[in-house]
């Protein structure tokens, strides 16, 4: 692991000197902030108890909060401040783009890291940056490439809380001696009187990330803190504008981050470029409709880029890899009542003995279906809707739910109409 800067502050107290080893290093200060005024001690403690942040629980433990440079994980540092840790910012630096990439890395640039860095110094903390560009390309950007390879619609950011964020990350944050790791995550951890820990959607459902954040082990939501889920976006950038931090209105980034806007196809082919031959486009019989230019330019669901005039507007269903191929149908076609899930984990760290009864999501932020889950071998388990779900992605995750608790989920290996007959180690 390579360092990003050269070491300029030491914590005293707190941290020692990093190294370049360590790939974690303070960078120095430049440039000024904004010209606000800042709070009092009896300002700041009367503007944040009109907020719902939790307790004044820190009693100068020391907390790691991982800084992207937005809005989000600025106001995280600011109230675990304010509820009494001592905070130490650090930039995670993941994906270095070509030249010839032709975009500006939303999260991950030099500006992004910049505005970390004036947020951290507006609210007294000290600022790391960490360089974790292999870790990242190792565990997300290469098995991006591979899920579409292999005809699955990937969920990058689901990945990079699973190993980068909430592995690796965690690691950093122990050997600093932290007792805490936080971000800006959109979600709750609760704990009940036998000490099991719990997560639960955020109060605010527009922003909700329990989602991407189901594959939590005990372990990690115990050392986890997410003092936004109680908090509403609005709310967020209130506090922000208050206590006058710069990135109070900063613009949200909605593309992938190592991707930019509407070019993963492009991201992907110059790592594949197998993945561009043309084949036929057909029906569920197999009649030959046209022509694509590569299944990488399609996901199951996809409606627009098809080139086909029809009577009824036609979706993918499935992309066969093996004849290269691609499967469309009507929006009837697209409805499955059943599915398998491969990767299934639970926050409860327990395996269930018996079917029980939840709800499911299969994307992001998408629509919750009344469910059965059987639990399978370790690792997989079979789910079957009382309504059809439509556009069930192989490759993206099946969360379950119990009310607004996230039991778990897995990554969906395959969906139909009925329960397969496909033998579920022909998946593995």
């Amino acid at each position: 692991m390579t360092a990003t800067c050269i070491p300029s502050i030491t914590v005293p107290g707190i941290l020692s000197a990093p190294t370049a080893e360590d790939g974690v290093l303070a960078c120095p200060l430049r440039g000024s902030l904004m010209d606000v005024p800042r709070l009092t001690a009896e300002e700041a403690r009367r503007l944040i108890s009109s907020y719902d942040v939790g307790p004044v629980d820190g009693a100068g433990r020391l907390v790691v909060v991982a800084m992207s440079g937005g809005v989000d994980s600025a106001v995280t540092g600011l109230v675990l401040r304010e509820r009494g840790y001592r905070v130490v910012g650090v930039n995670m630096r993941l994906y270095n783009p070509p030249d010839d990439q032709g975009f500006m890395n939303p999260c991950c640039s030099i500006d992004a890291m910049e505005d970390a860095r004036a947020t951290c110094q507006r609210i007294d903390i000290p600022f790391y940056a960490m360089n974790m560009a292999r870790e990242f390309d190792e565990a997300v950007i290469g098995r991006f490439v591979d899920e579409y390879a292999n005809g699955r619609t990937p969920n990058p950011c689901l990945e990079c809380n699973r190993h980068v964020k909430f592995r690796h990350l965690i690691v950093k944050a122990r050997q600093l001696g932290a007792a805490h790791l936080a971000t800006g995550h959109y979600a709750r951890i609760e704990h009940d009187g036998d000490g099991v820990y719990h997560l639960y959607r955020a109060f605010d459902e527009n922003k909700d990330q329990s989602y991407v954040l189901h594959t939590l082990s005990q372990e990690q939501l115990s050392y986890l803190l997410f003092p936004l889920g109680r908090l509403r976006k609005p709310e967020v950038r209130e506090l922000a504008r208050g206590f006058g931090l710069p990135v109070a209105d900063k613009p949200e980034s909605q593309d992938i981050c190592f991707v930019g806007k509407g070019q993963y196809a492009a991201f992907v082919s110059k790592r594949r470029s197998d993945l561009t031959t043309p084949g036929e486009i057909v029906d569920a019989d197999g009649n030959v409709l046209g022509e694509h230019p590569g299944l990488l330019h399609y996901t199951v669901g996809q409606r627009k880029g098809l080139r086909i005039a029809a009577r009824e507007a036609l979706f993918v269903l499935r992309l066969d890899t093996e004849a290269n191929r691609l499967i469309v149908g009507t929006r009837a076609d697209m409805h499955f009542n059943h599915l398998d899930a491969s990767d299934v984990t639970f926050t409860s760290d327990g395996w269930p003995a018996e079917p029980f009864d939840c709800t499911a999501v299969v994307r992001y932020r998408g629509t919750e279906y009344a469910a059965t889950v059987e639990p399978l071998a370790a690792g997989r388990a079979y789910v079957r809707f009382a309504e059809e779900p439509s556009a069930i992605a192989p490759g993206q995750a099946v969360v379950f739910y119990r009310d607004d608790e996230v039991l778990g989920g897995g990554t969906i290996a395959a969906a139909s109409r009925s329960r397969p007959t496909i033998s579920l180690a022909r998946m593995a």
